[in-house]
């Protein structure tokens, strides 16, 4: 079987594309990976058109999903692992399979970043956490922190501050680079306190996290903030390493697109935060899913 598109990832971006494709007549195979994107993740989103009362991206991806399988496209819980381009065909390998097509649209977004500091590995999944959606209500009633200043990590505290007793949002600067009305509610809200100023040099913790160690980059001074829980948010990598060799990548990792959305590769698109650009949400991911989903279609014609 040859597919006129397989997309790589499930979230706005994949969606979108997988929506348009497939609505036009393209027989379609979504891979939307094993577990959700960061999207996924937001307790709330209150910028996307149409949802005045705000909508959490859980149930707006919901809604994606379900309309791509309205207008027929295939979808799936799994990931490539390898991309390889044989000019008119496109091979996707995945763990048990290598399926064939004509084009290929990589919407696969981002991971995490670590801090990469003393006790992070260690207590991962015993108070270390990348997501305060998924793990935020283990902690119920106990004081968490939060790392990081940008929309993710605002986003993060105000989540777990319907939560915890208290949430500490360490940033390393004196002010949020989060968006402002998001930032103005985390500087207001009773249970947020902001840590300016500083950064995590140790998890401390026998077994589960009991503190974080931080200093301050400008006085010197160091603190130990206690704490069942830390969640770090400190931007994402690119989940491209399997790409390497394969596409122009930035060196982050970030893939180059032309215009068109179109990777060094002929036939192959990327759209959403796995490519290089200045401004990541979900409705410039949308934007993107439809534009990549444009250009494939051409490309196939």
């Amino acid at each position: 079987m040859v597919f006129d598109a397989i997309i790589l990832g499930g979230g706005p971006a994949g969606l979108t594309a997988g929506i348009y494709l497939s609505r036009g007549g393209k027989k379609t195979l979504i891979l939307e990976g094993l577990e959700g994107g960061l999207a996924s993740r937001i307790e709330r989103v209150e910028n996307y058109p149409g949802f005045p009362e705000g909508i959490s991206g859980m149930d707006l991806l919901a809604r994606f999903r379900e309309q791509a399988a309205v207008f027929g496209a295939e979808i799936r819980s799994e990931e490539a692992t390898a991309l390889k381009d044989e000019g008119s065909e496109k091979k996707v390998r995945m763990d048990q399979e290598v399926l064939t097509s004509r084009s290929v649209i990589i919407a696969i977004g981002t991971n995490p970043r670590r801090l990469n500091v003393p006790g992070e590995a260690e207590l991962f999944g015993r108070g270390v956490s990348y997501c305060a959606t998924c793990d935020g209500p283990l902690f119920r009633g106990k004081p968490v922190a939060v790392v990081g200043g940008g929309d993710s990590a605002v986003h993060e505290a105000l989540h777990l501050a319907g939560l915890a007793s208290r949430v500490y949002l360490i940033h390393r600067r004196d002010r949020l680079r989060a968006e402002h009305v998001a930032g103005e509610r985390a500087r207001s809200h009773a249970r947020i306190e902001i840590v300016w100023d500083s950064v995590p040099e140790r998890f401390a913790g026998s077994g589960f996290l009991t503190g974080i160690e931080v200093r301050n980059k400008k006085t010197g001074t160091a603190r130990t903030i206690e704490a069942a829980a830390v969640f770090v948010s400190i931007g994402a990598k690119p989940r491209t390493d399997f790409l390497r060799g394969v596409l122009d990548l930035d060196p982050e990792g970030f893939i180059l697109t032309k215009e068109n959305l179109e990777t060094s590769v002929p036939g192959v698109f990327a759209a959403g935060d796995v490519r290089v650009k200045e401004f990541r949400q979900i409705v410039t991911a949308v934007a993107e899913g439809a534009l990549a989903a444009h250009a494939a279609e051409r490309y196939c014609e």
